[in-house]
């Protein structure tokens, strides 16, 4: 019997699924030794994807600002030296710096203040030693609001740095 009869597409249909088996068998999952590297484990942490505005995160808190500002207050300050704090405690995890505004204004202006803001944090926490590398900053301007109404308490909740991690190897 000849094996090798056919030629042409049936050939290379045949040594693409022969390649696309051996990628699926050799990327499955393989176990993590659970000492880690340099004392960090490799124990996944399992996040609440709302991050800080979750309050299911111990230790690290939402920073709220004032309304069209970016800059950091005195007690923001505080807060995000308790979040340093935090950050050097758990080595093993980057964190995305999500800016947001509330509902006035347009959304090109509240995308560009909600980066503000994110990058207002990023540069305080890598003032205080914080690495750079594992802070990465977006915003939502006023796409994801964390209250829908118009008072000045809604408005305030949604003018916000929130911090959502993520473990790395």
């Amino acid at each position: 019997m000849n094996f090798f009869r056919f030629k042409g597409p049936v050939m290379s249909g045949l040594g693409v699924l022969l390649a696309l088996l051996l990628v699926s068998c050799s990327t499955g999952d393989k176990d993590i030794d659970a000492g880690g590297v340099d004392g960090v484990s490799d124990t996944p942490i399992d996040f609440d994807p709302e991050g800080s505005d979750s309050n299911n995160i111990l230790g690290l808190n939402t920073v709220n600002f004032e309304y069209d500002r970016h800059t950091l207050t005195d007690e923001m300050r505080e807060m995000l030296d308790r979040n340093v704090e935090w950050i050097q405690n758990n080595a093993n995890v980057t964190l995305q710096l999500e800016g947001h505004c509330d509902s006035r204004g347009s959304s090109e202006y509240n995308l560009a203040l909600g980066e503000r803001r994110a990058e207002a944090v990023k540069t305080y926490l890598v003032s205080r030693g914080v690495s750079a590398d594992i802070l990465n900053t977006i915003s939502y301007g006023e796409e994801k609001l964390l209250s829908e109404g118009d008072t000045d308490y809604d408005h305030a909740r949604n003018r916000r740095v929130n911090f959502v991690p993520s473990t790395s190897y």
